[in-house]
Order: structure tokens, then sequence, then C-alpha cells
């Protein structure tokens, strides 16, 4: 099917292209109509979690109930709060504040007389700023009052709290996605494919399958944004897996080509060889991409659907372009693809490729010594994995922004003058009679015990006007996201509010921003070991479909598997324990998000079998040949050697962009996938591989004689048939698979 797609593609290339130029522009008047309006910076679980059963009551029951979003902390070294130049800044700013239109209420001490509100040395006090809904269409008039109010006095004067945050967040993330996929990605990914290719036009036709893929790709997630809220990163995750696959698609194909038209045949014989082979490789590959990115459908978070859904659909038009799209400008360039030859790098193009000596080299001091190579590559991967026994998932909080942002800025005043208080505290919502005196009863004494808890400040009530509903608010002291806040908001679920209202009768649940994300905590936890066997799973069985062997699928998904753990092992001795992390200019902190092992292993193990395809049907290939297993494994690794490198290389440089970020969250993203791919396409391609096929000999063909009614889909393809029906010039150093 690919051959023949390949044939006529080629046969009608403006048909072709005009088809795809179409396509885009269809695609660039969806995106615009449709995409920016229907996405949310908003992450939510979908099975119905705790803290969210606890704001539909507070909804359902206490429209009105009182509260605060932001807090804005004005400080002086030299003045107290209740001198009057302090009175007249902070009645000052209130007023300001309250002028923009953006709050419903700006309480101060003054005006409350609550003492809560006054720092414990005198010298600061808090503002409790209320937003008129939406709370994010307004937090940046509150801001600039507050920036301009302590660029213009001797007071400091800083904000924090939910909706600060996640506007810094938002531009943060937004820049350091930028920087990673644009700025350092795209130009890194260009100079590694001039470096292979030897040409600056066979290196650009990667780029430009990438940037087709990337452009419809988008087109059909705003259609289905029109009908879905999605998150929006669904584009990020979208452009940085279409620069990946792009680019290897395309790397693949040409690479194909180039070689056939070198080893002497016609044009449209060159693309049909390559429709048959590496197209076929790209067909699996891209298969085995979209089933690993399938398994984050299922876990039930409405960001790790989105991000699966953007990969999905650029794996998929990634995959089309290069069966259809690629041929048609393949035959329309001829071998013009070897025009503006890069000087020393393009000297061999015109030459056939054939085995690299320097991966020849190594394979066959692998191959002479197979069960001490594999052996000793095998201890060096799990002695890298070993710290994942450590593996502890959180979220990266405030502490661990820039420390110029302005809600950073807040959280450390907040720190300093009030340690016990909290722009983020946690809520235990009362679902009982408020005049039961049981009720009343398993409140105060929940408070009293909290009271003697350092991790806790102090507590306050609101009972809603029907009396049927209660919230107690309790300052978690500290970042809502540290460990320890954590721990105490486990702590309050699991002893502090079972013991206080085991009596009462009354139904109690706890929410707030730490309890949401203790809730996706355990929805990410719960749901590694589904997804890790789902993909295991489906990936087994095209691999066995591909290459009709179960010891081919399993050495495989094992090798890809201790890739994936090495790379689990190095991201917690970096960033938990610290190791190398200053060097690496990353920040050291107490956790992995959450999201990050469930998003590197989807994503890396989509990759790694993109490698594991494309090298197998070269080794496939070759076998059906010559039958001889060593030179079918010598040949398909060193002949592909460097085009897997290259194409690894290429996605490290695009992930290695994120890592070089301020947030914590995308450094782990960048470090894990750059680091696991360079261990694949290096130490497992080069290594192991050849190892343990070569140990295993023929056995690396087996099929179980109860599965010999598999279809045989012969991944690896048929190079002999031509589209014009003249037989291929081979020459004879090509055709013995020999290096010129």
């Amino acid at each position: 099917m690919t051959q023949r797609l390949a044939i006529l593609c080629a046969r009608h290339p403006w048909r072709t292209v005009a088809a795809w130029i179409g396509a885009i522009v269809v695609a660039v008047v969806l995106v615009g109509a449709l995409l920016g309006d229907n996405l949310t910076s908003e992450g939510k679980v979908t099975n119905d979690p705790e803290s969210l059963r606890a704001y539909d009551l507070q909804s359902e029951r206490f429209p009105q109930q009182e509260g605060f979003d932001e807090l804005v902390i004005v400080r002086s070294e030299t003045l107290r709060v209740d001198d009057e130049p302090f009175r007249a800044k902070v009645t000052q700013l209130a007023t300001a504040v309250g002028a923009t239109g953006a709050t419903e209420s700006a309480v101060t001490y003054y005006a409350s007389n609550d003492r809560s509100l006054v720092s414990p040395d005198g010298h600061a006090t808090m503002l409790l700023i209320t937003l008129v809904e939406p709370g994010e269409d307004h937090i940046e008039d509150v801001i600039e009052v507050v920036q301009q109010s302590d660029a213009a006095s001797g007071f400091d004067v800083d904000i924090t709290g939910e909706f600060t945050f996640d506007r810094d967040f938002g531009e943060v993330s937004e820049r350091d996605l930028q920087n990673g996929e644009l700025r350092l990605g795209l130009p890194a990914a260009l100079i590694v494919l001039v470096i292979v290719f030897g040409a600056l036009v066979a290196a650009s036709l990667p780029l430009l399958l990438a940037i087709v893929s990337i452009a419809v790709a988008l087109g059909l997630t705003a259609l289905v944004a029109a009908q879905w809220e999605l998150s929006l990163f669904v584009t990020n995750m979208l452009v940085g897996m279409g620069l990946a696959l792009g680019i290897d698609y395309a790397l693949f194909a040409v690479s194909r080509f180039r070689e056939e038209r070198a080893s002497g045949r016609e044009k449209i014989d060159a693309i049909a060889a390559t429709g048959a082979t590496a197209n076929r490789a790209v067909l699996f590959s891209g298969s085995a991409f979209v089933l690993a990115m399938t398994g984050l459908l299922l876990v039930q978070s409405t960001i790790m659907r989105s991000l699966a859904l953007g990969a999905i659909l650029v794996g998929i038009v990634s995959v089309v372009a290069a069966l259809t799209l690629l041929p048609a400008v393949l035959q329309l360039l001829g071998d013009r693809v070897n025009a503006v030859r890069v000087p020393v790098l393009g000297r061999q193009i015109d030459r056939p490729q054939g085995e690299s000596r320097f991966w020849g080299a190594i394979v066959g001091r692998v191959i002479r010594r197979p069960a001490i190579s594999l052996a000793a590559g095998v201890i060096f991967l799990l002695v890298l994995a070993v710290p994942v026994l450590g593996l502890n998932i959180g979220s990266a909080g405030i502490s661990t922004l820039p420390d110029d942002l302005a809600s950073k800025q807040g959280y450390l005043a907040l720190q300093r003058s009030f340690p016990a208080a909290s722009a983020e505290p946690a809520q235990i919502v009362v679902d009982g009679s408020m005049s039961s005196q049981e009720v009343r009863g398993a409140i105060k004494g929940l408070e009293e015990s909290l009271a003697g808890d350092p991790r806790f400040g102090s507590t306050s009530l609101q009972v809603n006007p029907a009396g049927d509903l209660g919230v107690l608010s309790v300052p978690l002291a500290g970042d809502a996201l540290s460990d320890r806040a954590v721990a105490a908001v486990r702590e309050l679920r699991a002893e502090y509010v079972p013991a206080a209202f085991a009596d009462s009768g009354a139904t109690v649940l706890v929410t707030g921003t730490t309890a949401e994300n203790i809730d996706y905590f355990d929805v990410m936890s719960s749901w590694l070991p589904i997804v890790l066997l789902f993909v295991l799973g489906l990936s087994f069985v095209l691999l066995t479909l591909a290459f009709r062997s179960v010891v081919i699928a399993a050495t495989a998904i094992g090798l890809n598997l201790l890739s994936v753990a090495a790379a689990y092992g190095l991201l917690v001795l970096v960033f938990q324990e610290g190791v190398g992390s200053s060097l690496l200019g990353f920040q050291q902190v107490d956790v992995i998000e959450a999201w990050v092992p469930l998003f590197l292993f989807a994503v890396l193990f989509g990759l790694s079998m993109d490698y594991q395809v494309f090298l197998l049907s070269r080794i496939r290939e070759r076998y059906s040949k010559t039958g001889d297993t060593t030179d079918a494994i010598s040949f398909g690794i060193t002949s592909t050697a460097r085009i897997i490198t290259g194409a690894a290389l290429i996605i490290v440089a695009v992930f290695a962009g994120f890592a070089a970020g301020d947030l914590v969250m995308f450094q782990q993203m960048g470090f894990g996938v750059a680091v696991a791919l360079l261990i694949d396409a290096t130490l497992v391609r080069s290594v192991l591989v050849p190892a343990a096929m070569q140990l295993l000999g023929e056995h690396n063909w087996y099929l179980p004689g109860w599965l010999q009614w598999l279809p045989h889909f012969d991944v690896e393809g048929h190079v002999e048939q031509t589209a014009s029906g003249v037989a291929p010039r081979v020459p004879a150093e090509a055709s013995a698979g020999q290096a010129p």
C-alpha cells in the first residue's frame, strides 16, 4: 500500500502539493476562528474527587461565601502599622485598587480592626482582595496598581495569590515553551539536519514536513476544541511532537531515497523503493507512537487527555504527510534534493551509502563478545535506574518560580511578615446542621487539635444562611504545594477530620489548592501502571504483527523499558538528589512533577519505537536476502546508525530547549526526554540490540505455531520491485553492502 501510494503521489505531484496547500489554508482558517477561545489554562481530574465535590457543595449552598483571592502585603522598616503615614499609605492603596473596577472588596486592618492582618513585629499589614469574576480577567489591573505603589514610595508593596500565580505561571510557561521550540529547538534541529544530509535543500525537507504537519494538526485540534474544552498546553505538545515526528519521518524517507538514487535507481523507482521500505517503517512506527499516546487518553485528567490528543493528531498527520506529500516533493526536486551542498559534509552525497566504519567497529566488538556487552550494558542502565526507588511525585509550587515575578515576591514578603498566613488555605466543608451540638462540638475539637500543629494557622468558620453547611478555612504555612503542606492536608483528611467528626453525623470534605493537587497526584500515580501495561501490550501486538516474531517484540519492549527506567533514575538523581543540578542550571526540588513520569513513558516509548522499527526493518530486510543473522545485525545497525543518531539528536535539541527554561516542570520534561533518547540511540541501539540479537541468533525470528495465522505485513518491504519496470542499476560494491 505504501509503495502504491508513493508512486501515485509521485505521478501526480502538483495535485498532491495543491491538496496539502488547501489543507493548510483550511487549517489556518479553523485555527483563527475556533482555537483561541476554546483553550483553557485550567485543568482538572474527572474522577469526581473529594476536592471537587466540596467545591460543588459550596457553589450549590453557599453562593455568597465570603473570602479573598489575593493578598497585598505592605511593609515599612521604619514605620509601624498604627502610624498615620502607614495608615494613609494603605488607605490610598485600597482606594486605588477599588478605582480599577477589578475588585469586589479590599479589606484593610483599619476598616476591620482585625489584628490578624498585622504582622507580629507591627511593621507590615495585609489587604484582602476579592476580584470581580472571572478573576483572571482582572488581576492584571490590580498588579499594575500594586507595582506602581511599590515604586512610588518608601514602602515595600507586594501581591500574591491564586490569580497572580496563574498569571505569572502562564507567562513563564509560554516563554519557556516558545524558547524551547522556536529559538533553540528549530535552529539546533536545522544544524543537525545539515550535518546529516550535507546539503541545505535536503536538510530543509524534514523541517518543511514538520511545519506542514503542525499546521494541519492545529486545524484538526481547533475542530475538536469547538466541541470540548482543551488545555492551553495542547498547542505546545502538538508543536513539540510535530517537530520531532515530522523531522524523523522525513529523515528516514529522504535518506532512503538518496541511498536508492546513489545506488543507480531511476527517480520514480527510487521513490517506489522508498515507499516500499522507509515509508512502510514510518507507517508502523507512527502507529506505535499513536498507540502509546492513546494510553494517555485513559488518564482521568483533562490536561493529560489534551496532551494526548495533540500528540495523536500531529502523529497521524505526520505519517500521512510522509506517505503522500514527501514522494510528490521528491518527484519535483529529483536530484536537486542534493543542491546547495555544504563544504566537506557534501562530498559523499552522490556515492552509495554503505556501512559506517565508525559504527561498524563498535558493533563488531559487541558481536564478538555479545554476552559481556549485554551484561555490561544492562547493569549500567540498572544502576542508573536505582534512584527511581526514591521517586516522590508532587508539584512545584510558587517557591520554585523565578524571584523577579510578582507572585514570588509576594510569597517571600508573606513568609517574612506572616509566616503562619496563606493565600491558599485548606477548606474543610462540613455538610450538616450547624445548629447541632454534635457538629459544633466536632468543629471546636478540630480547631483545638489544629491549634497545636505548627503547620496550620488560625482558623475561621463561615456558615451559610440555611445553616446546613459550614466552611472552616485553615491557613497552611509556606508554599501550598510544598511537601510539608501536602503532608499536612493528607493528615488532615486521614486523621484530624475523621477523629473529630466520628460521631457528629456530618459529611466532611477537604478542599483547597493543596487538596486539589493531592487528588491530581493520586490520579497520576494510580494510572501510571495502567497506562504502562496498556502501552506495552499494544506495542507487543504491533511489533509481533510487523516482524512476525514474539522474540523481536519482547526484546524491543524490554530494552525500551530499560532506557525509560534509566531516564527516571537520572531524573530523580539530578532533581531530587541534586547531583549535578547546579552544574546543569537546574533547580533542586523535593518532587518530580506528577505528570512527568506518565508523559515521559508514553512519549519516550513512542519515539524510541520509531527507531526500533526503522532499525529492525533494515535488519529484517537484509536477513531476508542473506539468511545470515550476524550479517543482518551488523548491516542493519551500521547502515542506520547515522540516521537514527541524527534523528535522536534533533529531538534532544528540541527538548533541551525546554530544559533551559525557568519552570522546573519543563526542566524535568526536557532533561528526561533528552537523556532517555541519547541512551536509546547510542547505548541501546549500538550495544544492547546487537548483543541481544547475536545471542538469540535464529531464535530472533521465532513465532509460535499457534500464531502462524497472523497476517504477514512485511514491514521491511521489497525494494526489487520498480515503478518503471526497468531493473535498477546497482553497482557491485553497493549490492555487496560495502561503503566505497
